[in-house]
């Protein structure tokens, strides 16, 4: 019981010290640029690590082909092969904020937040 007082002490002393580094965290995820294809590259989106979605680019012969059902498809495809990496960015931009600080789960905790399974 004592041990985990001690580290929630720590956590408080050290507050200042983590908002600053999550605030340069969130910086560093917005400048990321991360993108996702499909169709063979005939659909591109690009997000930030934010999981913002910042641009969309499909090739003028998908639109000729008229199959409307199919260009969706790829766009899906290309949003969810970028969100996947834009995750796998952000869990690894957590894990260096959490190495710099001794709180065993903390890298655990950021993970999950990063890879969906928590609060967005």
């Amino acid at each position: 019981m004592f041990k985990g007082l001690g580290q929630l002490a720590s956590l408080l002393k050290n507050a200042n010290e983590i908002q600053g580094r999550m605030q340069e965290m969130q910086e560093s995820l917005k400048r990321l640029k991360i993108s996702g294809t499909a169709g063979g590259g005939m659909v591109t989106v690009e997000m930030n690590g934010q999981q913002q979605l910042l641009s969309c680019r499909i090739e003028e012969s998908l639109f000729a082909s008229g199959d409307r059902e199919m260009v969706e498809d790829l766009v899906v495809a290309a949003c969810n092969q970028a969100l996947e990496k834009v995750r796998e960015a952000a869990a690894a931009e957590m894990g260096k904020f959490a190495g710099g600080f001794d709180m065993p789960g903390l890298g655990d905790a950021l993970a999950k937040f990063s890879s969906g399974n928590g609060v967005q």
